[in-house]
């Protein structure tokens, strides 16, 4: 069986109909993550009146589902390994519906922190194949914009889930059961997954020529029904190695480097993010604001995620991703500081707008950056642990976040999360490699255009 080419095969197809259903799939996935990552904190003003739980509760259940994220992001990378892009999609995403649901009927703070652990965990796990699978299934010149398009659409969960969350949480004692059951719909994803290919980089990776080459043959017959003739591929430079890529794999220096620098990209970006995401409702509230009115500000925030993640469509695959992101991680600091900085509801609303609105696109851009910095061997691997990491380090987060607060006040917590995301920038600025010439020149620096 002849040589698969998969990437020159992938690259050199127009955008279609298999393209733009591929994106819809993905970006309904995104959706139900983006609408379950924040449910815990839309509900949790209201549990610590119910269930009389504290802030250092909240702290914890928030710390330990960051240890779920850890967990969930590295075993996802050795289904998505083992068992494919697609299935571990499916079944990442399943997961964390089943679990969403679940904690509907949850009793008390421990068995609500259970399921939210278990959740967590689907959520990160999902997210890392699905950088992946966009990162292999899009052409080089465009996969920044619709991983990013997949964003824009993924991204409107998190609103939604603030103003349903602001709407039925007040109603009754238990009304608030309601946002995880809203989370819970992502399950739903198991019906898109028919639609979606495998990834035939996987199966080349895997030496599995004939399901790759049988996958590019099915797709390049749609496309070209669509699309008319295509023109012919680039040949291909090497053979992909197929090999299991180890874990000591990423000890080597040309893989050690990126992981180190992609843990530090996710490490601040999850501190800075989730600082103001899960705590911003806590903390107005604790600071005199009704829970109903506390939920509604963050709610009018986030409004902001979708256009922050077309804003990093336009510029992701114009413009240096290296560069965009240390812009846009230098704004959100500078907006947080100021979100903290005043109690005024109409300035919290337009800086946590203006947060937002950076954050998600900064999001957007780490996702397309990210896989590129890894072959095909290590993609999976290298994002992963990378990932998984940057989340791991907020189980650390929440418990700062609760010591600040409750010894130095509501403002220290904001020179914090503005300090971790000018960290992040200041890394990316001084060691983050370049990628837009490569991309467009099809190859990695020191790598076969086959492997990038």
């Amino acid at each position: 069986m002849h040589h698969p080419n998969a990437v020159n095969r992938l690259d050199r197809l127009p955008i279609s109909r298999f393209h733009k259903l591929t994106l819809l799939a993905v970006s309904f996935a995104y959706f139900f993550e983006f609408a379950d990552i924040n449910s815990f904190a839309t509900t949790a003003p209201k549990l610590i009146r119910l269930w009389d739980i504290t802030i250092n509760q909240v702290a914890y259940v928030t710390s330990l589902s960051f240890v779920g994220m850890f967990f969930g992001s590295v075993i996802a990378s050795a289904i998505a390994d083992r068992w494919g892009r697609k299935r571990a999609l499916t079944w990442t995403t399943a997961f964390f519906g089943v679990f969403s649901f679940a904690a509907v009927f949850s009793w008390d703070i421990v068995s609500l922190g259970v399921f939210r652990i278990l959740t967590s965990a689907g959520l990160s796990a999902m997210t890392v194949v699905a950088v992946i699978y966009v990162n292999e299934m899009y052409p080089a010149a465009v996969r920044g914009k619709y991983q990013a398009y997949a964003i824009v659409i993924g991204i409107c969960g998190t609103p939604a889930t603030n103003l349903i969350a602001s709407a039925v949480v007040p109603l009754t004692d238990w009304s608030w059961r309601l946002v995880f059951l809203w989370g819970s719909l992502g399950i739903v994803f198991i019906f898109f997954a028919r639609h979606l290919a495998e990834s035939p980089r996987w199966y080349e990776s895997r030496g599995d020529y004939r399901a790759a080459n049988a996958v590019l043959d099915d797709i390049e017959a749609r496309v070209s029904a669509e699309m008319g003739p295509l023109p012919e591929p680039a040949p291909a430079v090497e053979a992909v190695e197929t090999t299991k890529a180890p874990l000591r794999l990423l000890l080597q220096k040309k893989y050690l480097l990126p992981t180190l620098l992609l843990t530090v990209l996710w490490v601040t970006q999850t501190i800075g993010f989730f600082g103001y995401s899960s705590w911003a409702p806590t903390l107005l509230a604790k600071e005199g604001f009704s829970v109903e009115k506390s939920v509604f500000y963050v709610a009018l925030t986030t409004v902001g995620a979708p256009l922050g993640s077309y804003l990093a469509s336009l510029v992701t695959d114009r413009f240096e991703r290296k560069w965009c992101l240390v812009a846009f991680g230098s704004v959100i600091a500078l907006c947080g500081l100021f979100y903290g900085l005043t109690f005024n509801p109409i300035l919290i609303v337009v800086f946590g707008f203006l947060v937002n609105l950076f954050e998600r696109g900064y999001t957007a851009l780490g996702y397309a950056y990210s896989p590129e910095l890894f072959d095909t061997r290590s993609r999976s691997l290298g994002t992963g642990i990378s990932y998984g990491l940057g989340r791991l380090s907020n189980a650390a987060g929440p418990l700062i976040v609760a010591a600040l607060y409750n010894h130095t006040g509501y403002q220290s917590v904001f020179y914090f999360i503005a300090g971790t995301w000018l960290l992040g920038a200041i890394v990316l600025a001084v060691f983050g490699p370049k990628t837009r010439q490569t991309r467009h020149a099809g190859q990695k620096i020191g790598q076969p255009a086959a492997a990038v």
